[in-house]
């Protein structure tokens, strides 16, 4: 009778493994296919942002005219700051996948740089507004506070304050490597610290961004450029808003999952599959950002048919496509674009006619 008992709970345990064991393999297959999609989709936008960054960096450092204006340097910075975010991003998430297990000072400067590349994106959006609430509603102190080197050194000025947040959440000094010679593994825990600083940050810029363009807004309505009519001014408010939201509404997103799950109200499984969702769907989302911010602009699309870096023909068509795809009516409704560009896109503020 003890024989039987004894088999019995034998039995019951070496199942009971297996079920375990079977379920650890499971959780540890999809976490692993979450990872893959965040390498994928990190790997398509920084392929897709090199393409944009050379044409459209390229012409604004080589044009004088380009390289002295805040609005184009703030772009130059933008393309440049979501470059590096995409590239650090699709090496952090591939050294998971591998398994590669970093030193601490090596996984250190990964997020460091991955922390602060996305902190200055926000910064650098919020900056631009803020310019072109400045340049639009107080145009002649706008010209008299300009000068050409001021745009560069304030693009300095966000990446010094984008590095605050990571240099203060990862001190240096406590990331050592073990003495046995075992590394940590490098995962997304580490990007997880500080939530409440990264929300608190987010949420000041957004205030200032909402403002900003509200004021934009209300100006355009005052001068009589932005109505039913002009529906160029229209489709490129609604186009900087669409791009506005994809880079703010997931961190919102993420920070919203992280309290359901703390409290109990959804499943990790669940929070992770919506995390990952909602990282490839906005990371694709926020290859528009060269469109919006470069191409559709005159001025930069100018000097591109002039250039020799698109005159392959399969480089220029690409850019053409692109252009045409948010630009149906490039070459109509001139009198709106003309009017559009000097309140809310032009170089110089308006002129009143003599």
């Amino acid at each position: 009778m003890g024989i039987n008992r004894l088999d019995l709970s034998n039995g019951w345990y070496i199942n009971s493994n297996q079920s375990n064991a079977t379920t650890n393999f499971s959780n540890h297959t999809k976490v692993n296919d979450y990872i893959y999609v965040r390498v994928c989709a990190s790997a398509v936008a920084f392929m897709i942002l090199t393409f944009f960054n050379i044409i459209i960096n390229w012409t604004i450092l080589r044009q004088e005219r380009l390289r002295n204006h805040a609005r184009f340097v703030l772009v130059f910075h933008l393309l440049l700051s979501a470059l590096i975010y995409f590239a650090v991003c699709w090496g952090f998430y591939l050294q998971i996948y591998l398994n590669l297990r970093p030193t601490a000072s090596t996984c250190a400067a990964l997020v460091t740089v991955l922390i602060t590349s996305a902190s200055n994106i926000l910064l650098t959006l919020t900056v631009m507004a803020v310019d072109r609430y400045w340049a639009i509603c107080f145009p002649m102190r706008y010209n008299n506070l300009c000068a050409r080197q001021w745009p560069w050194l304030l693009g300095l000025l966000t990446w010094g304050i984008a590095s605050i947040i990571p240099l203060s959440l990862f001190p240096w000094t406590e990331r050592r490597d073990s003495g046995l010679g075992e590394r940590k593994v490098c995962g997304r825990e580490e990007l997880k610290k500080g939530e409440l600083h990264k929300i608190l940050l987010i949420t000041i810029c957004t205030v200032i961004i909402l403002y900003s363009y509200t004021r934009i807004f209300l100006e355009g309505r005052r001068l009589g450029v932005l109505n039913r009519r002009n529906k160029v001014g229209c489709r490129t408010i609604t186009l900087h808003g669409l791009q506005l939201a994809v880079y703010i509404l997931p961190n919102f997103m993420n920070f919203f999952l992280h309290i359901l799950t703390k409290y109990g109200h959804i499943h990790r499984d669940t929070k992770d599959l919506f995390a990952v969702v909602n990282f490839a769907f906005f990371s694709i989302a926020q290859c528009i950002a060269p469109v919006v911010y470069g191409l559709r602009k005159e001025e930069i699309l100018e000097h591109l048919q002039q250039d020799s870096l698109c005159s392959p023909c399969p480089l220029k068509n690409v850019v053409e496509w692109t252009v045409r795809l948010t630009q149906p009516s490039l070459h109509s409704h001139s009198r709106e674009r003309r009017l559009t560009s000097q309140t809310l896109l032009s170089l110089e503020p308006p002129r009143s006619p003599a």
